[in-house]
């Protein structure tokens, strides 16, 4: 009788989740739409910032999908902000034709906001862009 409880729950749970990306399929079309752009403008960046942008990418994407609206909306503002942060740094190393300085600065302000897990993700990520350019077996 649990495990039939459980099972119901699940259910319900997906239904739930399935409804409400349903309910609006233009935010679905515009989250969509960035994250697939984010990736196209990830193949202009050296091989292993690539890797590893793909993949943090497509995890803090995953991650989000059954965030609180509230969640969501600081969520795409911070994605969209990279995207162009991004397209801006590409194009400015094309027109130079050359290797580009990628990234940028974060501010006090903005560190204050962050919460505990924030931290940690960035931490990983430092981590991550200091190893070798070895570590990610990836082929040009």
């Amino acid at each position: 009788m649990m495990g039939m409880f459980i099972q119901n729950k699940n259910i319900y749970d997906f239904t739930k989740a399935v409804a409400r990306r349903m309910a609006n399929p233009a935010h679905v079309s515009k989250v969509r739409a960035l994250y697939k752009r984010i990736l196209q403008l990830h193949r202009f960046l050296p091989v292993d910032l690539r890797a590893l942008g793909d993949q943090y990418v497509k995890d803090e994407f995953r991650r989000h999908k059954s965030a609180k609206p509230g969640e969501v909306t600081s969520f795409m503002i911070e994605w969209e902000g990279y995207r162009d942060t991004l397209q801006t740094q590409v194009l400015e190393t094309a027109s130079r034709g050359g290797a580009g300085v990628y990234g940028t600065v974060l501010s006090e302000e903005k560190l204050k906001q962050f919460q505990d897990e924030q931290f940690s993700q960035l931490y990983e990520l430092m981590l991550e862009s200091t190893k070798p350019n070895t570590q990610f077996h990836t082929q040009e």
